[in-house]
């Protein structure tokens, strides 16, 4: 039987924002300009950089620790006026501008002033080896370069002989001159176009834009090979920003208290604009409504940042939620008490969220729970929040139920950078903790089951291979025609996540095809999904499964050595010191192996964790372990501890 359609998706087909239809990223940027001159658009925090732009007199100085703002009106001059300094360098239209910095006010401003130029964005991410940023600079030619500061224009400079640019422009005062005259500040640029600048000559470039041409090359992670760079055109950000606006902005079937997107919203932003998600969701989609943007320090002061900035939404990835609960709990965890009174709520909190009609008892233990834990909850958020996003990865069902019964709105969703990035994403009107929600309006999707077994997938819809097409899909990649032709197959592009997708169409993620791991008894196993259970656990912070070829499943583990040490003092237990000897130490394990046993009480046995081991240190972008969007990279995990996971298997070698 054919599934009915929700109104909410009748509605959000027929529904069209008042931005121009087919247009540029420019001309979005423009067109919601005027229409919010005296609007804030950016918040800035002051006392955190040496901008360039306050020491040429362009923008106010903010006092330390506290935001200032500008409005549409003064961020649209500011991006006129670079826009016109860049072509006072003598860039022109196609050529490649790269960016590597920071989140941060100055790189949105970067990013629409390039575009306007007619300029091609590439971006690097700061945690980038002067090897790899030497491969993301002179991959795609890049002519010009924008960098943070001195400490990241030296890893340029390190590599600057293997590439070909005629600029380097500083966007924080340096603290040493450079006599070099290819070396500018941007404060330096936009004197240069205020100088210059012409209404006329600036909406010219504009217009020799189309719709069709180049906007940007987002590169890939690169965790299997050299990353490749997504090229993305105007028209394919302007459809994607059309997709989540007609989900999420005010539309005439959403009642009055539904959250939508908005001229009101207030946003915080901290993850890479150097990644797609944030660019997409937290910069283009927001701009062009009119919302404001504020910028946080960096992710370890959104303790400090959300209260200042009371944003009404923000952007993130699972591990920054998980970041999130771990604090949340520890701080509620500073006496037993707190400690069983925060676990009671967090329980009362995951039947709210899981009960279609709370019963009279529950509700007044919510209510209870919210006067004791959830309202300081939200007040550490700002106390403002209508709801979060969650991208870049699969978020624990358990951390989303928690937080939506504490109040907090997590809607998770699903793209790539080839999608522009967003594909699917679920609606404030039908929220399912887990899935991943139905593909956004204009975007198609197939599922190719013969990509797996069928019969170790067990859902209620189709499993397999998502495939998706749509104006938001990539044309392919940057001088790879080779690796364009094996994404594609008969204009479907291959998305190489494994999903199975219900009989109404809501998608739910399974695991990567490169990173499912294949028992050498044949059974399959999904490591992404069993990871996931672990992220409210507190003896564990970081899990990675691996087992591919092997006859069963082991795990690498980081403990919690905070609660590690706090279980210790209230066991009065006497743990060694160093780290190393505690991961050795039976009673350590003794402690994880718990953790492990009540996750794998609920899997098949394949599925199972029989061995771990424990290691140290975090996994972060910075050692990268982790992509700059917090994703494992597996195969840099597995080489870095090559010989736990032969110790691991030591005695099905030994049996071989």
């Amino acid at each position: 039987m054919a599934q009915t359609e929700p109104a909410w998706l009748r509605a959000e087909r027929e529904y069209r924002d008042e931005l121009p239809d087919r247009c540029t990223v420019p001309e979005l940027f423009e067109d919601s300009a005027a229409r919010h001159l005296d609007r804030p658009a950016q918040h800035y925090k002051g006392g955190v950089y040496d901008r360039s732009l306050v020491a040429e007199g362009v923008v106010q100085a903010a006092d330390p620790g506290e935001f200032a703002s500008l409005s549409y009106g003064e961020m649209r001059d500011v991006v006129r006026k670079l826009a016109t300094g860049f072509r006072e360098l003598g860039l022109e239209a196609d050529d490649r501008v790269g960016i590597y910095a920071n989140t941060r006010m100055e790189w949105a401003q970067t990013d629409f002033a390039a575009l306007a130029a007619g300029c091609v964005v590439t971006t690097a991410y700061t945690e980038s080896s002067p090897a790899q940023l030497q491969y993301l600079l002179a991959d795609p030619g890049a002519k010009a370069v924008v960098v943070e500061n001195e400490s990241l224009l030296d890893t340029l400079l390190e590599v600057e002989e293997d590439l070909d640019l005629d600029h380097i422009v500083l966007v924080d005062e340096p603290a040493r001159g450079y006599d070099r005259e290819e070396i500018h500040t941007l404060g330096e640029v936009h004197e240069l176009g205020a100088a210059a600048y012409e209404a006329e000559t600036y909406q010219g470039w504009i217009e020799k834009r189309d719709a069709e041409d180049l906007a940007s090359l987002v590169y890939t992670s690169g965790t299997t090979g050299d990353p490749k760079g997504v090229k993305l055109s105007h028209h394919n950000f302007r459809t994607n920003v059309r997709q989540v606006h007609r989900r999420f902005c005010p539309r005439p079937d959403k009642p009055p208290e539904m959250p939508t997107l908005d001229e009101e919203t207030r946003a915080v932003s901290f993850l890479p604009l150097a990644h797609v998600f944030e660019r997409l969701s937290g910069h283009f989609a927001l701009f062009s409504v009119g919302a404001s943007v504020g910028y946080a320090e960096n992710p370890d002061t959104l303790t400090e940042d959300f209260p200042k900035l009371a944003p009404t939404t923000a952007g993130s990835v699972p591990r920054v939620y998980e970041r999130i609960y771990e604090a949340i709990r520890e701080q509620a965890g500073e006496s037993d008490a707190k400690a069983r009174i925060f676990e009671w709520a967090a329980g009362v909190a995951r039947q709210y969220a899981d009960a279609d009609s709370p019963g009279p008892l529950l509700r007044l233990k919510h209510g209870i729970a919210d006067r004791l834990v959830y309202s300081t909850v939200r007040e550490r958020l700002g106390g403002n929040v209508d709801f979060l996003v969650s991208g870049g990865g699969s978020l624990s069902p358990d951390l989303i139920r928690l937080f939506l019964g504490m109040g907090i709105t997590v809607v998770e969703g699903y793209g790539l950078t080839e999608t522009s990035p967003v594909v699917s994403t679920n609606p404030l009107e039908d929220i399912r903790p887990g899935t991943l929600g139905p593909p956004v309006v204009g975007v198609e999707t197939r599922i190719d089951e013969s990509v797996v077994p069928q019969e170790e997938f067990e859902a209620a819809g189709q499993v397999g291979e998502l495939l998706v097409r749509g104006d938001n899909v990539t044309e392919g990649y940057w001088e790879r025609p080779g690796a364009t032709e094996q994404a594609f197959t008969d204009g479907w592009f291959r998305t190489g996540d494994i999903v199975a997708e219900s009989p109404d169409g809501y998608l739910t993620f399974r695991e990567r095809l490169k990173q499912l791991l294949v028992l050498s008894t044949g059974k399959n196993v999904a490591p992404g999904p069993i990871e996931d259970r672990f992220a409210t656990s507190e003896r564990i912070d970081q899990i990675m499964l691996v087992g591919d070829g092997r006859k069963y499943v082991a795990a690498l583990i980081v403990p919690n050595f905070g609660q590690l040490r706090a279980w210790a003092a209230e066991q009065d237990v006497s743990l060694p010191d160093d780290e190393e000897a505690l991961c050795e130490d039976d009673r350590v394990r003794e402690w994880v192996r718990g953790a492990l046993a009540a996750v794998n009480a609920d899997l098949s046995p394949h599925e199972s964790v029989e061995r771990f081991e424990l290691v140290t240190e975090e996994w972060t972008a910075e050692n990268g372990l982790l992509t700059p969007s917090m994703k494992k990279k597996r195969r840099q995990i597995t080489d870095a501890y090559e010989e736990k996971v032969d110790q691991l298997y030591a005695e099905e070698a030994a049996a071989d």
